[in-house]
């Protein structure tokens, strides 16, 4: 079950809980006519000698759902972790990376129904972005914002084009990691970033496309190992989740790794 359901119904719950035992069932917890306490004293109901003792669920309704709420707001509407489970980024983004997400940089959405209520940016190219995959939206994927919309891309023998311009990389010759993955640097809109091509693969080729509006055209840095938009089409504006601004830990066995921290450009 997606955990932001799951977050926003224990906020509800305990919440209700709460309100409830205010408004509701604190009055009636009377406490017995021997266990009065002096005029003037103000306690806890529960703290009366003789009063019916507190319900466990409102107790922990009481104690959690502060906790609860702030985690949702901030999980919401400001950052979100997420870790990197293949290697569809690399070279920007190894598996086992932990990443930091702004829930805000393209309009605040309410969880769970995704709805943006209200704008404060959009997806620009050169971008990274976390969004909700197309086929089945209870599944997250990562990738860089190539296309935006009213963009024309095709990809042909490992070179992309946007609008007719084929986009600008340069072999890294000293960085090759090994005989077959070949390390560029790619120049986006201005933004420098690092890809890599298999040369022993042919790898996709793509007649050019025109980015409908409303949808944004996705690639991964690992160019000939990514199922991204040159497979299953565009991602639509509704499925967006947020931008990936930097890596906060690494992670993939053995001790978190602190040391990989950085911002992605």
């Amino acid at each position: 079950m997606d955990f932001s359901l799951l977050l926003v119904v224990a906020v509800l719950v305990t919440g209700a809980i709460w309100l409830l035992d205010i408004v509701v069932l604190r009055r009636r917890r009377k406490p017995s006519p021997g266990g009065s306490r002096p005029p003037g004293e103000v306690t806890h109901d529960t703290a009366v000698p003789g009063a019916p003792k507190e319900p466990w669920y409102v107790d922990y309704s009481r104690a959690f759902f502060p906790v609860l709420l702030v985690v949702l707001v901030l999980r919401s509407f400001v950052i979100e972790p997420f870790q990197i489970p293949s290697r569809s980024m690399e070279p920007t983004l190894d598996v086992g990376d932990f990443i930091a997400v702004s829930k805000f940089s393209y309009g605040l959405r309410l969880p769970v129904i995704n709805t943006k209520i209200l704008d404060i940016g959009e997806p620009e190219r050169g971008d990274i972005m976390v969004f909700r995959f197309p086929g089945d939206t209870s599944v997250n994927y990562i990738k860089r914002v190539i296309g935006v919309p009213g963009d024309r891309i095709r990809y042909q023998d490992k070179q992309l084009y946007i609008n007719g311009q084929p986009v600008r990389k340069d072999l890294l010759d000293d960085n090759s990691v090994d005989d077959t993955q070949a390390l560029y640097r790619e120049y986006l809109k201005g933004a420098e970033h690092h890809i890599f091509n298999n040369l022993d693969a042919p790898g996709p080729q793509m007649s050019e496309v025109t980015v409908p509006p409303g949808h944004y055209f996705m690639m991964g840095d690992n160019r000939d190992d990514s199922n991204d938009s040159r497979y299953w089409g565009f991602v639509p504006e509704e499925n967006i989740v947020g931008r990936a601004f930097g890596v906060w830990m690494h992670w993939n066995g053995g001790l978190p790794d602190f040391t990989k921290a950085r911002l992605l450009h």
